[in-house]
Order: C-alpha cells, then sequence, then structure tokens
C-alpha cells in the first residue's frame, strides 16, 4: 500500500536547525510532484514547500524562504526538508504530502511535530 512516513521533528531552540524526512513507499515516487505542509492547532494547513519529480522547480511560502530548503532523493523514494534558522512561529505538525495529479489520489504522511522553543 502506499504510504508516507515522517520523521526528524523535535524541540529545538530559536535559530537552531532541523532536517525532516518523509519516506515514501508503494508507489513510483519519482513520478509525483512531492510537499512539505504545516498545521498548528485552530489554523488551516499551510502549504511550505513543494518540488517537481526531478528537483528542477521547488516553491516556498514567503514565511520560510531563504531559511528552509525541501530537496528528494528518487532512488531512496526520499523527500527532505532542510530548516534554518528555526523560530517559535515555525511550530506545528509537518506533514508529508503527495498532491493529487494525473497518476493517481492524494497522499498524506500522519505528520511530525516541531516546537521551536526557548
Amino acid at each position: 500500500q502506499a504510504q508516507l512516513v515522517e520523521s526528524g521533528g523535535g524541540l529545538v531552540g530559536p535559530g537552531s536547525s532541523l532536517r525532516l524526512f518523509c519516506a515514501a513507499s508503494g508507489f513510483t515516487f519519482a513520478l509525483w510532484t512531492m510537499a512539505w505542509y504545516r498545521q498548528v492547532p485552530g489554523k488551516d494547513r499551510e502549504l511550505v514547500a513543494s518540488i517537481t519529480r526531478t528537483g528542477e522547480t521547488t516553491y516556498y511560502a514567503d514565511s520560510v524562504k531563504g531559511r528552509f530548503t525541501i530537496s528528494r532523493d528518487n532512488a531512496k523514494e526520499t523527500l527532505f526538508l532542510q530548516m534554518n534558522s528555526l523560530k517559535s512561529d515555525d511550530t506545528a505538525v509537518y506533514y508529508c504530502s503527495r498532491p493529487q495529479d494525473s497518476y493517481g489520489g492524494a497522499l498524506w504522511g500522519k505528520g511530525t511535530q516541531v516546537t521551536v522553543s526557548s
């Protein structure tokens, strides 16, 4: 079965870095645009970053631009999110996502908690 499993979250101080991982399985990872979303209680889930099949095009939300980097390793079927200069506003549950495309429906991981606090 197709699934996405996030890891790498944790509790860190402001200005620190974290690297999130998303392990994909059960589908042809290299054929899909992938994305990271995040959500805090009481707010809508927001798109953080996305990356096309081979990484030729990336997108970042203004709030993370210049601090976060999305990347992928198609051979290892893994999606990454490098987060630097973390702020308290980055605190959220981060979700790996395979957006709906012509190949099939959307797919979501269960999320990994990122907490930035002093």
